[in-house]
């Protein structure tokens, strides 16, 4: 097929400026990022040996490897969550009935003691593994170990909520975050993955990634937020929020999705911290995903088609401000715009198709975005 040089122009200086963009901006909030998350990393870690101590049950996970931290999750410019994993899940059933989305339970196995499991304490009369009451606990761990850091002049716990979370320098908000890895198993709620007759992701990836598994987080759930009945009240205690982080980077290799991914979040930092914080990086994570199923080829994803898959996204992400809502790319009866409030929506979808528009119209956005 030929191609007219005119296009051919429009996409080389495209590229060109994607590049200048990625060596500018996007590199500067990866720079920026990293030092922010090896300074936490380094607080964290110490306070969290210390809850070791206290607590050989709460075993800290948060260990370098190849130069990078696992389970660190980037929410925001300045806010972070590390997750700690826990050990020994097995004696426990995983129930996700569908009743609450995004939401699972742990209960005791038929026949099995309460008191062979190592988190006895933690387990309610009706036999289920309560989350809250494990966070409770660690909570009240973490506090201590604060006191007694050589950090202590520079954390402060945050209180009003049941989750664990830090200022750290008065600059950054971590969460830490109690939580179950679950490998070789895949929920219930998200058996309708991957879509048939969608030829993305490849078979051999879907098998890696529901062999990986997915996490248990002991952390609030928006679903909660406006209880109606009392099933659901005392349900809240014991549910655990499903995550999928993994599975998530594991789908993004390849082609310039990562890359794409590093961009989204970087124009969102730059232009779309509004408010209420109707538009978290997550959402722009799910949003990416969806659009590899619309463009399941490789070949959609290399450089030259970076800037179309941004508008893609961009144009996915105003309709799913508008109509308030954004579904959960696995669990997509999860709305992960519960909570927010709608006029907060409104101004962002304002604000993205501002920005939608500039991308569209003017060849030369990237200079000045």
């Amino acid at each position: 097929m030929l191609v007219p040089p005119d296009m051919m122009a429009a996409q080389t200086r495209m590229i060109y400026q994607m590049n200048r963009y990625c060596a500018d901006r996007v590199q500067t909030r990866m720079f920026k990022t990293a030092t922010a998350i090896r300074e936490i990393c380094k607080i964290v870690q110490d306070i969290l040996k210390e809850v070791e101590l206290q607590e050989p049950r709460f075993i800290s996970s948060l260990v370098e490897c190849n130069g990078r931290f696992e389970g660190v999750e980037v929410i925001s410019p300045n806010e972070f969550e590390i997750v700690l994993y826990l050990n020994q899940m097995g004696v426990f059933n995983f129930v996700d009935d569908g009743t609450m989305p995004g939401c699972a339970v742990l209960k005791l196995s038929d026949g099995r003691k309460r008191s062979m499991s190592l988190w006895v304490e933690f387990i309610t009369a009706s036999g289920y593994l309560s989350s809250r009451k494990i966070r409770a606990r660690f909570q009240t761990l973490v506090a201590q170990a604060c006191d007694k850091s050589i950090y202590r002049d520079m954390v402060k716990m945050i209180g009003d909520t049941t989750e664990v979370k830090l200022r750290v320098r008065e600059r950054f908000v971590v969460q830490i975050t109690p939580a179950f890895k679950c490998s070789g198993i895949w929920p219930r709620s998200a058996a309708h993955w991957p879509l048939p007759h969608i030829p993305w992701p490849h078979p051999n990836i879907v098998a890696e990634v529901k062999t990986e598994g997915f996490d248990l987080l002991s952390k609030e759930s928006v679903i909660f937020q406006n209880k109606n009945n009392n099933n659901a009240a005392s349900m809240e205690g014991d549910a655990w929020v499903l995550s999928f982080f993994e599975a998530e980077n594991r789908l993004l290799q390849g082609g310039c999705r990562r890359r794409c991914l590093s961009i989204l979040k970087t124009l969102r930092d730059r232009h779309l911290e509004l408010p209420g914080n109707p538009i978290a990086a997550y959402n722009l994570k799910t949003l990416l995903l969806y659009e590899c199923e619309k463009h399941p080829r490789d070949f959609e994803w290399d450089e030259g088609c970076i800037a179309d898959r941004i508008n893609g996204i961009f144009l996915q992400l105003i309709s799913c401000l508008q109509y308030r809502r954004c579904p959960h790319y696995f669990l997509p009866t999860l709305d992960l715009f519960k909570g927010k409030s709608p006029s907060a929506l409104e101004q962002a979808a304002k604000q993205v198709w501002r920005l939608t528009r500039e991308m569209l119209t003017n060849a030369n956005a990237f200079e000045k975005l």
